[in-house]
């Protein structure tokens, strides 16, 4: 049976609901966009009611605790069917009573879900780490990135605790979103295509201030000059700094690339 949801958290909780009503736990969790038809197997679309999904978020929490808990969410970002499957499952054994199952590594289901919150895990320190903003002639900063998961949801407390006293924008380009503070709050924000190309091109598309740009010029003089030649290893360089990550950061001089 394939359960078919919007591809949100909160969809994806009403699968387990839908499951426990239905009392039918061999199922599939997948989105439309995912969703391939196999005349084997039955599917229903999974309508998303924030109700229920609290109400199995709230249950899990009892049961797990809150940290615990949060986990799922963290491995829902992976947006890979296979750990969603996995977290599904694993789920549905908490809820039957089965509290340890989240320390059986033996279990496949435990070593993809431990797997992704790895490597979410992972991505979130590099976004915290690589990040870097600039700032436009209307006083609003912004940087743009492409993290391989969804991990803007779990460093925008991170940086509206530490850019609480200015408006800054970050956006994925990979999944056509962003988040925005402005000061008072974080919200959600999708931008159109020449927005979005403005960002991408900021160092001739807009205007940037005067000072932003001396500040970058000087954090790439900087780099150089912390850079001993002689000891260079760039294959740990490539380890911690990922070359992916390079066009979106100033100290690397991409036009000698």
């Amino acid at each position: 049976m394939y359960y078919i949801f919007d591809g949100t958290y909160y969809g994806w909780l009403c699968c387990v609901f839908e499951a426990f009503e239905r009392k039918d736990f061999s199922v599939k969790p997948i989105t439309k966009e995912l969703y391939l038809p196999d005349i084997f197997a039955e599917d229903i679309y999974i309508h998303t009611d924030s109700e229920k999904a609290v109400r199995v978020l709230k249950g899990l929490q009892e049961r797990v605790g809150k940290n615990t808990a949060l986990d799922f969410f963290r491995s829902f970002l992976f947006e890979s069917p296979e750990v969603w499957q996995a977290a599904f499952y694993l789920c549905i054994q908490i809820f039957k009573g089965n509290k340890e199952i989240l320390n059986n590594y033996g279990d496949d289901a435990v070593m993809k879900f431990s797997d992704a919150l790895r490597k979410v895990s992972r991505e979130r320190h590099r976004m915290k780490a690589f990040v870097r903003f600039q700032q436009s002639s209307d006083g609003l900063y912004f940087a743009v990135v492409e993290p391989d998961f969804n991990v803007l949801p779990l460093i925008a407390t991170f940086f509206k605790s530490r850019y609480t006293d200015q408006p800054w924008i970050i956006y994925d380009l990979k999944r056509n979103y962003g988040i925005y503070w402005d000061k008072v709050g974080v919200t959600e924000v999708v931008l159109n295509t020449a927005d979005v190309k403005d960002m991408v091109h900021s160092s001739t598309v807009v205007s940037l201030d005067v000072q932003e740009e001396y500040y970058k010029n000087l954090w790439q003089q900087y780099f150089k000059s912390t850079n001993i030649v002689a000891r260079k290893n760039m294959k740990l360089h490539l380890r911690h700094v990922p070359r992916r990550y390079w066009k979106y950061l100033p100290e690397k001089d991409f036009g000698k690339k």
